[in-house]
């Protein structure tokens, strides 16, 4: 066979190519108010406290396996608000919000990456929605907790996350 009729094998299952938008772009489309960037400094420092002994309280990460509708995790989010100021005294609730699944071939991938759940893969509108959803949850005074899968993602929305966990797939990543 030579080089000219040699078939094509590379790339046959990638349908398009979209870049991302860059975290500026999304920073000026959702700039993070006063108010949400209070809540997450508060809830750091009292993480740091617990974690060191000086706060007695307990750290309670609480909320779905992952977020796939927004009008029902603002709707838990509301909820858990209230709760969180009712106990502020014995427990420093963060809402578990987490955007990606870490799964490997099957399965949704999780918000970010798959917004409409409907395998169109339109990441892009993925980030806006999971930064809007983080900056709405922060301003209830409602801390936020998720799990870090990569290093593109914390770029779009670290500056929300109280609390961030690496998970066990995770920790064999390449990236």
């Amino acid at each position: 066979m030579t080089l000219q009729n040699k078939p094509n094998t590379d790339d046959v299952r990638i349908k398009e190519i979209k870049e991302l938008v860059p975290p500026a772009h999304v920073f000026r489309e959702y700039p993070v108010s006063n108010r949400a960037a209070q809540t997450t400094y508060t809830a750091r420092q009292a993480i740091h406290r617990i974690l060191h002994g000086a706060d007695d309280r307990l750290l309670v990460v609480i909320g779905p396996c992952s977020i796939h509708d927004y009008a029902v995790a603002m709707d838990y989010a509301r909820k858990l608000a209230k709760e969180a100021e009712k106990y502020q005294e014995d427990l420093v609730i963060l809402m578990r919000v987490y955007f990606e699944k870490p799964r490997t071939t099957v399965g949704w991938k999780g918000l970010i990456n798959d917004p409409r759940l409907d395998n169109t893969f339109r990441i892009n509108e993925g980030i806006r929605l999971a930064r809007r959803l983080l900056l709405e949850i922060n301003e209830l005074d409602l801390p936020c907790a998720t799990e870090f899968l990569d290093t593109i993602t914390p770029q779009y929305t670290a500056d929300l996350i109280a609390w961030g966990a690496i998970g066990a797939r995770t920790t064999e990543s390449q990236v």
